[in-house]
């Protein structure tokens, strides 16, 4: 059996990342780059599917485990009936290369330790040729090759190499593994002191720009650490998750594939940045961005890879098993063909944000979003597959419908603030007769709450953001109602569930998990509303469903408190970060964003 979700730690270099269980073992590695094909990948499906465990032989007393400091360098301390050690796992997150380093540390006594590494290149359908080479071993298979170096004599057994060994108080054993591509020459060896050394310097030198304060700095400081960890430096992108195919239902067929960069993320992404010090990354983000969703607006997608590209096929790996039983295993991901009317507002308030703090370049980008609103004038009123990317009929909903209100919204504050050149009067009426057609076709007077899309009953939990995003303010009725038939409809043990039903499915299946994202905004919404001692209840709630270091899923099950979904994920930790902003903070991200509205008057 799979070790559970909120058993894993993350590791990374900025390029890829790693996850590594509490038992010893990294299951989990896209090398060298977050959506290629990985090298470990137990955590998808049995132990001959690539892994590599360091641990006790021994029966274990107490395993306990740490950041060290604020960084992404993980310690899993296991104490023994002889004594204690200490495995120390980071990436280095310089250079080009990929090195994943493993140093056991002898803390107490005498521990008897053994290694297993299972090397599994193309998602552990490939045995690598493994050889002796240069003071270590050599896997090579087609593109990829892996160098591993330890001072620990290994054998293979079983196409596995493994080894025994025994580490005493005070004594350091490293172990390296590095990635490169295998045409080209071997990289020269990294030090692995030194690189842990420097890794906590970068680090260090990171985390001293956050300018967050309060009582929940520390768990701002490392969902923002998450994010850093999550960013493909070179381009600027940063991924949903570190993983795919991680279940929303145990034993269930909902299981994605988020190593993508959603549009739909972008504002939350570019709030938490902002009014957390990271300006730099703020910009890398809006840059990503604008590459990205570059050319015809009509063909404008909802996820990206890393480098910008598009993302237009999906496929099974019949040969893993999933993560619980958890089939299919998915690489890619359909739902970029889709039409999601959603990301448009998304983009257009992105760049309105940009320009609102100053980001270089953002006045660039007004060309391209004119172009993007002449599109969206023709296309708002159409059906889409909305937020939740149901595979199933497009419809009405009125999410999509109020981030199409946004686009124009925002774009007639930058025309304004910013004397840029537009069809204001057009794009005015239009966003009134908007505003108007949500307010007729996505609103049940009978229920006194908006509805998922027109002509429905049900409520979802996008609709927690229609005071956030400015379209009503958070105190008029029809919000209020909204928020009470989300708090009736939707809650679960003090959780939010995306929904209920989607369109054309029956209800969603049992034991689908509460969605983290949902939840937090659920707080923002408390407290526009003025209900602030309930929403702090709310953020410790959620805060509190954190793992032993400080990492959020997708979705929590509170029937058997486990941890849902892909891992660690980025949208529950940027809303994570804002909800503590609006809680410590006057002019917080909800409050600022719906202000925009204010400030300019509504349709």
């Amino acid at each position: 059996m799979p070790l559970p979700i909120e058993d894993y730690g993350l590791i990374g270099n900025l390029r890829t990342a790693a996850l590594v269980g509490r038992n010893g073992s990294i299951d989990w590695l896209c090398a060298p780059r977050f959506d290629d094909a990985a090298c470990f990948c137990a955590l998808l499906g049995g132990e001959h599917n690539g892994r590599w465990l360091i641990a006790p032989e021994r029966a274990l007393r107490r395993t306990a485990r740490r950041y060290r400091g604020d960084s992404l360098v993980l310690e899993t301390t296991f104490t023994t009936a002889s004594g204690s050690a200490r495995v120390v796992d980071f990436m280095p997150p310089y250079g080009e290369r990929t090195d994943v380093v493993r140093i056991v540390e002898g803390v107490r006594g005498r521990v008897a330790m053994r290694m297993e590494l299972v090397l599994r290149f193309g998602y552990g359908n490939i045995i690598p040729w493994v050889r002796r080479a240069e003071g270590g071993l050599l896997a090579t298979a087609g593109p990829l090759s892996a160098h591993i170096r330890s001072q620990v004599a290994t054998h293979g057994k079983d196409f596995r190499t493994v080894a025994r060994f025994v580490v005493a108080a005070g004594q350091r054993l490293p172990f390296v593994i590095t990635f490169f591509p295998s045409h080209l020459p071997m990289p020269l060896p990294v030090d692995p002191y030194a690189a842990q050394e420097a890794t906590l310097r970068f680090w260090d030198r990171w985390c001293s720009q956050c300018t967050v304060a309060g009582p929940w700095r520390g768990l701002v400081m490392r969902s923002l650490i998450t994010l850093k960890g999550l960013t493909h430096a070179p381009t600027g992108g940063m991924v949903a998750a570190a993983t795919t195919s991680l279940p929303e239902r145990a034993g269930g067929d909902r299981n994605w594939d988020y190593r993508y960069c959603w549009v739909r993320d972008s504002t939350f992404t570019l709030y938490a940045l902002l009014l957390a010090g990271y300006r730099d990354e703020a910009a890398a983000w809006r840059g990503w961005l604008l590459r990205a969703a570059a050319g015809h607006p009509g063909d404008l997608k909802i996820l990206y890879a890393v480098d910008g590209s598009r993302v237009s096929w999906e496929y099974e790996l019949p040969w893993l098993s999933g993560y619980a039983r958890s089939k299919p295993v998915r690489v890619g991901n359909a739902a970029s063909d889709q039409v999601q009317i959603d990301v448009y507002g998304e983009l257009v308030d992105t760049l309105c944000l940009s320009r609102t703090a100053g980001l270089e370049g953002a006045a660039d980008a007004w060309r391209f979003q004119v172009t993007l609103l002449e599109y969206l004038e023709k296309a708002w009123d159409q059906p889409d597959h909305g937020i939740w990317e149901t595979r199933g009929d497009k419809r009405h909903f009125t999410h999509s419908k109020v981030m199409a209100w946004v686009a124009f919204d925002r774009a007639l504050e930058d025309m304004t603030k910013h004397g840029l050149p537009g069809p204001a009067a057009r794009w005015r009426k239009l966003r009134a007769h908007i505003h108007a057609d949500i307010c007729r076709k996505g609103y049940d007077p009978s229920r006194k709450c908006f509805v998922q899309y027109y002509g429905g009953k049900e409520v979802d939990a996008s609709l927690l953001l229609i005071p956030q995003v400015g379209f009503l303010p958070a105190r008029d009725p029809r919000v209020r109602g909204t928020i009470a038939a989300i708090e009736q409809d939707l809650v679960v043990d003090g959780l939010v569930l995306r929904y209920r039903t989607l369109p054309g499915r029956e209800r969603a299946p049992p034991h689908e998990g509460t969605f983290l994202p949902c939840s937090f905004w659920l707080a923002d919404a408390l407290v526009l509303s003025g209900r602030k001692a309930e929403a702090t209840r709310l953020f410790e709630r959620l805060a509190a469903l954190a793992n032993d270091v400080g990492l959020l899923a997708e979705e929590y099950e509170p029937r058997r408190k486990r941890m849902l979904g892909n891992f660690p994920q980025a949208l529950s930790h940027m809303a994570l970060v804002n909800t503590a902003l609006n809680l410590t903070r006057d002019a917080g991200p909800a409050a600022h964003r719906s202000r925009q509205s204010k400030a300019r008057g509504r349709a």
